[in-house]
């Protein structure tokens, strides 16, 4: 897995509008990048809900906020307009990008083990560079821990 000071690596995925966001479009402001297993779960909607209610912050703090996963362009669509959502959902179908940063691994639920994303959190510079990876992110202290990483 990526670690704090490496540099994030090249990436263009497309967003919940058909949009494509690059490391080059978002260069000159820091991201949060936030990678979830799967839309409409409830730990996945309550972490969405979060950015959403806390965008004011990342905005005052110049940073803008993606939320990465494996689910298709009309999944993150529907997810978006469901819950009202302002910042971009990207499409990372063949999980290309979250096995290049290391978050593409092998999981157990319920006794079952099954590749998918573990909730990671990646937060980058101005340049491109990681400031702080949150792994195994916990939700309901993942926003304090953003702000004292970017405040």
């Amino acid at each position: 897995m990526l670690r704090k000071g490496d540099q994030f690596p090249s990436f263009k995925l497309e967003n919940q509008k058909g949009e494509f966001i690059s490391n080059e479009s978002i260069k000159g402001s820091k991201a949060v990048l936030y990678f979830y297993p799967r839309d409409n779960t409830p730990t996945c909607t309550t972490e969405a809900c979060d950015f959403r209610d806390n965008l004011a912050i990342f905005n005052d703090l110049n940073a803008k906020v993606y939320g990465i996963s494996g689910d298709s362009k009309k999944k993150h669509e529907n997810f978006s307009q469901k819950l009202d959502l302002n910042f971009d959902l990207l499409v990372d179908e063949n999980y290309e990008l979250s096995e290049e940063v290391g978050v593409y691994q092998l999981k157990k639920s319920f006794g079952k083990e099954s590749m998918g994303i573990v909730r990671t959190t990646f937060v980058i510079d101005e340049d491109g560079i990681i400031i702080d990876v949150i792994e195994k992110v916990k939700v309901k202290t993942q926003m304090d821990e953003l702000k004292e990483i970017l405040g």
